[in-house]
């Protein structure tokens, strides 16, 4: 199994970001999201990220399942980070050959990835407090509208639930794989750069079977009880939204209104 917490995977307990409603929390994320994409400045960024570790607080989720979750994408915000530094122009601070650092590149490299981090931990919130019945079920609930036009909103719903579950269940794989291959004389981080991308190859068609293979027999234990899709499909537990959400969305969204008129003031 992978040592970390990865986007998909559920964390269950009581604390107050659990017991939201579903649709409390989709909304809120999708509004704290809007937020990281408005602020620019720094004294901006600080305040967002202290109201989404705050709300990581809350969870009553360690902290380090949080770090360890960020820590295993390190490679994509660094090679953001140093993309952004190298390739914008502006005032040169220095330089190693043709390579040269601005200002500029490392304030916008800065700014993505606060951006990038921010959106993931906000990613993590969702998927940690919230069971996959109950985040299909609110995401069916926002879409419903669309139902009247035609759309299959609950297939939607599940479809996109299952896909974010199916994360954490090809990450395993591929860890069962990589150390299958490992045990077998596979070598994975020896020679250059060519040679371990084609190491990496003979992952690929294995993954890709168990990929396969997970989701034939979710579709079988589908079928098997009888899934019909969302249609005379009744619930054991009504959603209602409470205090606590109209509270928490009041919050939400005063916030994001603080970092527009931050922004544009």
């Amino acid at each position: 199994m992978i040592n970390v917490v990865t986007i998909g995977q559920f964390v269950p307990g009581d604390s107050l970001l659990h017991r939201l409603d579903p649709r409390t929390k989709i909304i809120c994320v999708i509004a704290t999201a809007i937020a990281v994409f408005v602020v620019v400045k720094w004294y901006e960024f600080v305040l967002l990220s202290g109201f989404v570790f705050l709300s990581m607080i809350l969870t009553g989720i360690p902290a380090r399942l949080f770090l360890k979750g960020l820590f295993s994408i390190w490679l994509l915000l660094v090679v953001t980070f140093l993309l952004q530094a190298l390739l914008t122009p502006g005032e040169v601070l220095f330089g190693l050959g043709f390579l040269k650092v601005t200002r500029e590149g490392l304030m916008g490299g800065g700014q993505i990835f606060v951006r990038l981090a921010l959106l993931i931990l906000i990613a993590f919130l969702l998927t940690l407090t919230t069971s996959p019945v109950n985040l299909t079920a609110g995401l069916e609930s926002i879409l419903a509208p669309l139902k009247r036009v035609g759309v299959p909103t609950h297939e939607l719903a599940m479809m996109m639930t299952i896909a974010l579950r199916f994360v954490p269940t090809l990450l395993n794989e591929a860890d069962k794989v990589t150390k299958a291959q490992r045990s077998r004389g596979a070598g994975f981080s020896s020679g250059g750069t060519m040679s371990r991308v084609k190491g990496l190859l003979p992952l690929f068609v294995p993954l890709i079977a168990g990929a396969l293979r997970s989701a034939e027999e979710l579709a079988v234990a589908m079928e098997s009880r009888c899934y019909r899709g969302g249609a005379n499909r009744t619930r054991m537990k009504s959603m209602a939204l409470g205090v606590p959400d109209y509270v928490t969305m009041s919050i939400t969204f005063a916030v994001l209104a603080l970092s527009v008129w931050l922004r544009y003031t």
